[in-house]
């Protein structure tokens, strides 16, 4: 049999090969793969059966046409997408994401991602992504309508409670699922399940806003304890103002933290005395504004131009929730600088394979996003419960459920990561223990 490093060279090799200009997803698999090397040689078994190529490569990619009218009745055409990546322990789970930046290398990465941070939850659903180069910013309500039912009409096909449960992500909040899901349910006529982040007077689930977020901090919070640390006292820097960040804002305030800076995509806010979340709800979620205009509310804050200089403000925690690549070497070398002791990632894969290893040679402690990040997901499978049982559990039930799958996502990883000789690392524990699921699913389901 081949080396373990050879396989996973070769398999690599395949990965660039069949998908060209692709780096993101390039990046995402490395990781996973690198972390692979004690598993093989465990498992020869994954080697005979071919199971690392065949668990990069996804079950199924759909690219279609979406064509929608504006306000001014002109035609535009937008290009959608669906990955379907690994149904083997159960329905494709993942979100929509509306951006400009969307392509299918994008999609592909994240839809990787999500197998194995769905492998993490312990529930039973499979990883997929999907989305958009559409960019619901400066459209109105009928531009975002008019799109969602244009992309549904397509997408309807391939998806089902008991097939694929979209979701939403960056560009694809309650307002677009509610128009993507009303295209479902008048074309199918069923009302069940197909997605998950829907409103709650349709079957949505309280706390689903807010799991991400607060899933980072509970994951983090139970890292620290093992470190005889805690959250009180500490100042957080949290990048992003979407959901995921506002609501990790919220829970790091909850356990006694001072976040004292968030961003957008065009530049970020510090606030010495504390970012006052109710203004940033307001600005965020009502409004739909800048967070620059922040200062009008608070003019002792200071709005710096740029998002990536929100890693210069001095911090104990630094939190990344915006999205991928966002802190580089150079940002993780000043986060090191001003002392930061601990990263946890809430975007999908947020930090350069370079960041990551400059914050490891310096001690710092990191929860990757895949593990870190899994609460949104986590919640959403809890959704679909919900939905099958004709269930609506309380805020309580719910929060509580997802503080248990967070704790228990961080005590596998950890353990993983001693049980195969990289104690501390949480990184190849949260690869080792997502993959292993998978790929065990896949050798009693045969070849297919």
């Amino acid at each position: 049999m081949k080396a373990p490093e050879q396989v996973i060279g070769d398999v690599m090799e395949q990965v660039i090969k069949r998908n060209p200009n692709e780096p993101e997803f390039h990046q995402a698999v490395l990781e996973v793969l690198e972390s692979l090397t004690p598993v093989i040689e465990r498992h020869p078994e994954f080697v005979e059966t071919n199971i690392l190529h065949r668990i990069v490569e996804p079950e199924r990619q759909l690219i279609f046409r979406v064509p929608w009218v504006d306000d001014n009745g002109r035609v535009q055409v937008n290009r959608g997408f669906r990955v379907q990546f690994n149904s083997a322990i159960g329905p494709y789970k993942g979100g929509l994401r509306f951006h400009p930046s969307v392509n299918l290398g994008i999609i592909k990465f994240l839809g990787f991602e999500q197998t194995f941070k769905n492998s993490l939850t312990g529930l039973p659903i499979g990883g997929g992504k999907g989305g958009s180069d559409f960019d619901p910013k400066g459209k109105s309500d009928n531009e975002i309508m008019s799109f969602c039912q244009s992309f549904m009409t397509e997408l309807y096909r391939y998806v089902g409670a008991d097939v694929d449960v979209p979701a939403g992500d960056i560009g694809v909040g309650a307002r677009e699922v509610g128009y993507l899901y009303g295209q479902y349910k008048r074309i199918t006529t069923l009302y069940h399940g197909v997605f998950t982040g829907k409103g709650i007077s349709y079957g949505g689930s309280l706390a689903r806003k807010e799991a991400t977020g607060y899933g980072l901090l509970y994951f983090l919070e139970e890292m620290l304890k093992d470190y005889g640390q805690s959250l009180k006292g500490k100042t957080a820097v949290i990048s992003g103002s979407g959901n995921v960040a506002i609501y990790a804002a919220e829970k790091a305030q909850q356990l006694g933290a001072l976040v004292v800076a968030m961003s957008d995509s065009n530049g970020y806010i510090y606030d010495p005395d504390g970012i006052k979340l109710d203004t940033i709800k307001q600005i965020k979620e009502v409004e739909r504004k800048r967070i620059k205009v922040y200062r009008e509310h608070h003019p002792s804050a200071q709005y710096h131009e740029g998002s990536k200089g929100i890693w210069t403000v001095k911090c104990d925690l630094a939190l990344p929730c915006a999205t991928q690549n966002e802190i580089d070497e150079e940002s993780a070398r000043i986060l090191v600088a001003n002392g930061v002791m601990a990263v946890g990632e809430g975007a999908n894969m947020p930090s350069t394979p370079e960041a990551i290893k400059v914050f490891q040679d310096n001690k710092v402690l990191f929860t990757p996003a895949k593990a870190s990040n899994a609460g949104g997901v986590a919640t959403s499978a809890l959704e679909m419960t919900q939905n099958s049982m004709r269930l609506a559990w309380t805020f309580e039930e719910v929060d509580a459920k997802l503080k248990d799958i967070m704790v228990r996502i961080y005590r596998q990883t950890s353990q993983v990561a001693k049980e195969y000789g990289f104690e501390g690392d949480l990184v190849k524990g949260a690869n080792i223990a997502g993959f292993l699921k998978v790929a065990d699913a896949m050798m009693a389901q045969g070849i297919v």
